[in-house]
Formats: C-alpha cells, structure tokens, sequence
C-alpha cells in the first residue's frame, strides 16, 4: 500500500467529501482542486490533485447512482441523507473502488476505508464501513453484472 496511493485517496475522499457538503458535482470540486494546484503561485496549503485522485472522483461519478443505491440497500438502520456526511463519503469512494477498480487489492481498499473512517469520523465509523464495505466484497461478482 504506498503512502502515494494512500494520499491519492485521502484528497478524493475530501473532493467527495466538499461536493456533497457544497451541493455541487464532486467534477467541479475536483476542477476547482486542479486549477488552484496548477496556479502560477499556489498557497502553500492548496493540495496536490494526484492523477489516482482523478481516477476515482471520475469513477465515483461515473457509478454514483449505483453506489448509492447499494449504500442505500445495505446500511441497515441508516438512509443515505441521515447517515454522517463522512462515512456516506468513505463509503462511497470504498465501493467504487472496491468494486470497479481491477487493479488494486481488495482488502487493500477495505483497510484504506476503514483509515480514512478513523482519521475524519467518529469512533464507532471504522466497524461500520468496514461492515458494509465486507458485504459489498460478498455481492461484488452480482453487482458487476
């Protein structure tokens, strides 16, 4: 798992994270990520956009109808408007590439979920995403039909 990677994901999941909080295309967020990177002068704070990082905000967006309708199907006990802004988004993220990116280990994104969880929300996150993220493994040969 390399601490590249690791970033890459960190600054999607905050994309995701901003669009959903904003109202607005997690695309735009990520364009607005870009251009204030690419800035003749960027602040000092203003984050690099990996090119993974572009990968899966595009691939969120390519599968979010999908994606939430599987959270939506799976978080028992929890809608999607209802559940913690920051799990929706680490859970989000997680299912896409858990189930639509070929290249990386399965429980490599399962443990990178489960870090972001425990890095931006509340304790009882980890084993909640873990949980769903687990399922989502169990069905991933039917949801890609």
């Amino acid at each position: 798992m390399s601490a590249a990677r690791s970033k890459a994901r960190t600054r999607a999941f905050q994309i995701l994270f901003e669009a959903d909080h904003r109202g607005v295309d997690p695309q735009q967020v990520l364009a607005d990520w870009v251009a204030r990177a690419r800035e003749p002068k960027p602040d000092e704070g203003t984050p690099q956009v990996a090119e993974y990082t572009m990968e899966l905000v595009e691939g969120y967006v390519q599968h979010a109808r999908r994606i939430d309708e599987l959270i939506s199907q799976y978080a028992v006990g929890w809608t999607l408007d209802r559940m913690p802004i920051v799990d929706r988004n680490v859970l989000r993220l997680g299912a896409y590439e858990l189930i639509w990116e070929d290249g990386v280990p399965d429980a490599v994104v399962l443990d990178e979920a489960v870090e972001i969880a425990k890095e931006f929300s509340t304790d009882d996150s980890p084993a909640f995403v873990n949980g769903l993220l687990a399922r989502f493994l169990e069905l991933k040969p039917s949801i890609r039909r």
